[in-house]
């Protein structure tokens, strides 16, 4: 396999998500030493905060400090500055007023009696839960690492299909959203369903949720990995700062509406 051909052809993109790539073990194992010292239960506020800082940071902070010996750009025109905004909005959103969805419909429960600092949506959903701010942090390295393998995923199909197949292509490109999606919805689930997490984090009813859940949940990546994609894809093609807050501004309205038809059409599991 050609591994370049992995990688966005625009260089300002490519170093970025090969340095998501890396990072993504290491956010991964950040959050396993917190769970296998028993430290989510025992922190106070305060320190679950920090750790949130130090897992999220570095995303931001390391491509800072690099960019100028792997990119032509300013900081300020950089790929690794454009995807930290548009996964900070899409995570934003998805956990101010989507998490909401995920409580009142598919049975999410956060049990995090420590991490006293909340933040979430005053009018949408029951209100019975709150969101932890840690979980914002949180959020932002996990979808860095689910935006960035479905791009190399998407990147590879797309590869097979020359563009001038048109409707096949797209339908194809269209096909890999969905399961793409789908899968990292349902390994997501399925990885929080272990024991380390039974008391903090858990679905009342675990295999619905595997089974028709992870359907539900798949829609904020329908929504977003099309879009994110795209972003500064071509060298010499690269979006502004205000298209990419756009774009994922739409990304979250799109999935508010279909977790609303969700709603409608499907109620609660």
């Amino acid at each position: 396999m050609n591994v370049a051909s992995l990688f966005s052809s625009n260089p300002d993109k490519a170093w970025v998500e090969k340095f998501f790539l890396i990072y993504s073990p290491v956010w991964m194992a950040l959050m396993a030493m917190m769970m296998l010292t028993g430290w989510v239960a025992s922190w106070t506020d305060t320190q679950l905060l920090i750790h949130g800082c130090v897992v999220m940071l570095p995303i931001f902070i390391v491509p800072f400090f690099l960019h100028k010996k792997y990119s032509d750009k300013k900081w300020t025109d950089s790929y690794f500055l454009k995807a930290n905004l548009y996964l900070f909005i899409f995570g934003f959103w998805g956990n101010y007023a989507g998490s909401e969805y995920f409580f009142d419909l598919l049975g999410m429960v956060y049990n995090f009696p420590n991490a006293t600092t909340r933040l979430d949506a005053a009018l949408v959903g029951s209100g019975e839960q709150g969101v932890p701010l840690i979980m914002y942090m949180y959020t932002h390295a996990y979808f860095m690492t689910y935006h960035a393998t479905a791009n190399i995923a998407l990147r590879k199909m797309r590869s097979y299909f020359p563009r001038q197949s048109g409707l096949v292509s797209a339908l194809c490109f269209l096909i890999c959203v969905l399961i793409i999606a789908y899968s990292w919805s349902w390994m997501e689930t399925f990885a929080m369903a272990n024991p380390l997490m039974s008391g903090i984090f858990y679905y009342e009813k675990m295999a619905m949720m595997l089974k028709y859940g992870s359907m539900i949940y798949a829609t904020y990546f329908i929504a977003s990995f099309p879009i994110y994609y795209f972003i500064d894809e071509e060298k010499g093609k690269e979006w502004s700062v205000l298209q990419v807050c756009s774009a994922a501004l739409a990304a979250s309205t799109l999935t508010f509406f279909m977790l609303d038809f969700a709603a409608h059409f499907i109620g609660r599991l």
